[in-house]
C-alpha cells in the first residue's frame, strides 16, 4: 500500500483532465460519424484488398517513366515557385506585422506605441485572410481564371503560404532578443541594417528550418491540388486512378515518398550547417 505522502499529487488533476478530454472528444467523434467497425466488414476488406493488389507491380516502362519524370519536376517547380512568390510577400509582411523594428519600442524600452499597434493590425488581418482559405480553394479559383496547368498551383501556394509564413515569421522576429536591434536603431542605423545584423543572426536557423518545412508542405499541397487540375503528380495520379492503372499510381506514390524524404534530409543538412 502506498502512503499518503508517496502518492502522486498530480494524479487527480490528470484524471480530471483525461475525463474532460474524453467528454469533449466524444461529441466530435459522433459528429464525424467515425465507425472503425466498417473496416472489418467482409465487403470492405475485399474491396481494399482488390484496390491494394492492383498496385503491384509498379509501372516501370520507359514511356511511363518519362511521363513520371516530367510530372515530378513539375511538382517540384510548382512548390518552389510558389514558395518563392510567397516569400516576396511574407518577409516584408512579417516585419510590418511584428514590433521587432518599431522605433517607438526601441525608444521606450521595448514597449510599442498605441499607434504602432494600430497600424500593424491591417497587416495581421491580411495574413489571417490569406492563410484562412485553403490552398485547394485558391487552386479551384485560379484553374477557372488561368486554366488547367501548374500556373494555378503556383498562385494558390503563393497566396496561402504567404499568410502562413508571414504570421510565423512575425512571431519568430518578436520572440528573439530585441536589444541588439533596438541598440542599432538608437545608434542611428536604418531598419534594414538593424534587421540584418540585430535579428537575422539570432533567428536564421529557425527561419530556415520552418521555411524548408513549409516547402515540404508545399510539395504535398501541389500533389493534392493536382486533383483539381493544377498539374504535377497529383493530376497524373488522378488520371491513373480514373483509368484503374494501379501500377502507375504505386510508382507515383513511391516517387512522392522519395521527394518527401529528400526534403527532410535537406532540412536536416541545412540545420546542421547553421548549428
Amino acid at each position: 500500500m502506498l502512503s499518503a505522502d508517496s502518492r502522486d499529487p498530480a494524479a487527480w488533476p490528470r484524471l480530471l483532465l483525461s475525463v474532460l478530454a474524453i467528454a469533449l472528444l466524444w461529441p466530435g467523434i459522433q459528429l464525424s460519424e467515425l465507425n472503425l467497425g466498417v473496416l472489418l466488414q467482409d465487403d470492405s476488406r475485399s474491396e481494399m484488398g482488390r484496390f491494394v493488389s492492383a498496385f503491384w507491380p509498379p509501372a516501370h516502362d520507359q514511356a511511363f517513366l518519362q511521363l513520371l519524370l516530367k510530372a515530378t519536376l513539375q511538382t517540384l517547380a510548382i512548390a518552389t515557385a510558389g514558395m518563392a512568390l510567397a516569400l516576396l510577400l511574407a518577409v516584408p509582411a512579417g516585419l510590418l506585422a511584428s514590433r521587432a523594428l518599431s522605433l517607438s519600442a526601441a525608444s521606450r524600452g521595448g514597449v510599442p506605441s498605441a499607434m504602432g499597434r494600430l497600424l500593424r493590425w491591417p497587416i495581421r488581418g491580411l495574413l489571417i485572410f490569406l492563410r484562412s482559405v485553403p490552398e485547394i480553394v485558391w487552386a479551384l479559383l485560379f484553374v477557372r481564371a488561368v486554366g488547367l496547368g501548374p500556373a494555378a498551383g503556383v498562385l494558390a501556394i503563393a497566396i496561402t503560404y504567404s499568410g502562413m509564413l508571414g504570421k510565423v515569421y512575425a512571431e519568430i522576429f518578436e520572440s528573439t532578443d530585441q536589444r541588439p536591434a533596438h541598440a542599432l536603431l538608437q545608434s542611428g542605423s536604418g531598419r534594414l541594417a538593424s534587421f540584418a545584423y540585430g535579428i537575422v543572426p539570432n533567428v536564421a536557423a529557425e527561419l530556415l528550418s520552418y521555411t524548408v518545412y513549409r516547402w515540404e508542405c508545399a510539395i504535398r499541397a501541389s500533389v493534392v491540388m493536382g486533383f483539381v487540375g493544377a498539374g504535377g503528380l497529383g493530376q497524373q495520379i488522378d488520371l491513373s486512378i480514373r483509368m484503374f492503372a494501379g501500377g502507375e499510381v504505386a510508382s507515383m506514390l513511391l516517387t512522392f515518398l522519395v521527394l518527401v524524404l529528400a526534403a527532410d534530409q535537406l532540412s536536416r543538412l541545412l540545420r546542421w550547417r547553421l548549428a
